[in-house]
């Protein structure tokens, strides 16, 4: 596709940066096994101002955006995202949009609202005209590859920290799932929300059994998160209708466009739906599932990646809170300086001082885990 010429301040040029950064540990829930994770981030320069973006996923989304989607930027007007965002979405239609190329046009996105941001001199929560000064938080980790002691150190290390929400894996091994949970609510005491995320490990029935029993006085676990598959919307309906009292049932962290996220509300799945802005789209993408949830009165929870989440999350009406995940808190300080750190209460409140997302790459600070 040609590029488009602009008469405002035109896109310049488009990169990625390509990180693979080990984890501390080996890491697992109930469906999946890593040692790493890895990072794409797209740069956008226009008028003197470089945006930032990024993925957590697959090299190959930076091989869509090199590939696809650079040529169909260059020469776009930085100040208008959604044009571009309609325009990516065309050039992935015979790629197949869900899943990489999903990946790829959700760091684009984001760098283009942080460009925009940054070329008008505002930060983007006053962009994207946030009706929230601060987001609230839930520290998330509890792997199944932890011990229960292990566990209760992680998770009792965000209440010393000040967040009052905490959440593990589940469903990886029934015969050790008690006793982390137990360790876990022990270590936390009674007054801090204790949740879990059985990452579509169980079955319907298998499903009701637990959720009853992580229901239980020494467990008292008030979310859980993809008991079933996230593709089984019945399933997660039957949760909702016959489940413990008391628990909310929560999924749509795998939501690739909006159509999915229409599906599953409309089929009562969730209590609580979730998106993950480096997946659904963008800020474009989230915000318009936030729509979704405005005009069902359903709560909206943001999937990881903080420091990119917390900005869009202060213009979601019906917003729950944003999952402040171990591995991505880790990885976004190694890369970034500017990054929000929780304030008491369990918040992350955006920098208003600074224009855009206001993070700028760490030079250097990575370089050893960079691969492209």
């Amino acid at each position: 596709m040609p590029a488009v010429a602009s008469a405002g301040a035109p896109v310049e040029r488009v990169r990625t940066l390509v990180w693979q950064i080990p984890t501390e540990d080996p890491e697992a829930d109930a469906t999946l096994a890593w040692d790493s994770t890895t990072v794409v981030l797209a740069e956008i320069d226009a008028g003197g101002r470089t945006g930032l973006g990024w993925t957590y996923g697959d090299r190959a989304a930076a091989t869509v955006i090199d590939g696809r989607l650079a040529s169909v930027l260059t020469g776009r007007d930085a100040l208008r995202p959604g044009q571009a965002y309609d325009a990516m979405l065309g050039a992935c239609r015979n790629l197949g949009t869900p899943g990489v190329a999903a990946t790829a046009v959700s760091a684009v996105d984001c760098a283009l609202w942080d460009l925009k941001a940054r070329l008008l001199g505002v930060p983007l929560v006053t962009l994207l005209d946030g009706v929230h000064e601060a987001v609230p938080v839930y520290g998330s980790g509890g792997f199944t590859t932890l011990s229960p002691s292990a566990t209760a150190e992680q998770l009792s290390g965000w209440v010393a920290a000040g967040i009052p929400r905490v959440k593990l894996k589940v469903g990886g091994d029934p015969d050790a799932d008690p006793a982390r949970v137990r360790a876990a609510r022990s270590a936390i005491g009674p007054d801090t929300a204790l949740y879990a995320d059985a990452n579509g490990g169980w079955h319907r029935k298998q499903a009701l059994y637990w959720a009853q029993r992580l229901r239980e006085p020494d467990a008292d676990i008030t979310w859980l998160e993809e008991p079933v598959s996230s593709e089984d919307l019945a399933g997660l309906r039957l949760l909702r209708d016959r489940g413990p009292g008391g628990m909310d049932i929560a999924a749509g962290e795998y939501g690739w466009d909006v159509p999915y996220f229409q599906r599953m509300l409309d089929a009562g799945a969730v209590d609580c739906l979730q998106a993950d802005v480096t997946r659904c789209g963008g800020i474009t993408g989230f915000l318009r599932v936030a729509a979704l949830c405005d005009a069902r009165c359903v709560d909206l929870s943001a999937h990881c990646a903080p420091q990119l989440s917390a900005h869009a999350c202060t213009a979601v009406w019906h917003l729950r809170h944003l999952e402040y995940f171990h591995d991505h808190v880790r990885i976004e300080r190694m890369l970034f300086d500017g990054v929000l750190e929780p304030e008491a209460g369990g918040v992350l409140r955006p920098d208003r001082s600074r224009p855009g997302h206001g993070l700028t790459l760490a030079p250097g600070r990575a370089d050893r885990h960079r691969i492209a």
